[in-house]
């Protein structure tokens, strides 16, 4: 019975990531990339300094992003650019 819990459980997080892997590029749809507004521990995704969402150190910093919706980075004060830096490291 304890096996069949732990089987059961680990298909419903296969099943549940299977999902979310589906629905992450319709949610990137209308979206970009914002460098610079990322407040500490809130970021997106990685950079140069790590490789995970929510590893930010500090607010604003230059090369930690968030997605937001097309057209509104600047106004919320960040850049579609990456610093010079991180802009290299993502062509790798």
């Amino acid at each position: 019975m304890k096996h069949q819990v732990t089987i059961a459980t680990a298909l419903a997080a296969i099943v549940g990531l299977g999902t979310l892997a589906i629905a992450t590029p319709a949610a990137a749809e209308g979206t970009e990339r914002c460098f610079g507004i990322a407040k500490k521990a809130a970021n997106d995704c990685g950079n140069t300094a790590h490789s995970c969402a929510g590893q930010a150190k500090i607010d604003n910093d230059p090369a930690e992003w968030k997605r937001v919706a097309k057209g509104t980075c600047e106004k919320l004060g960040g850049s579609i650019s990456a610093p010079a830096a991180a802009a290299k490291d993502e062509k790798k």
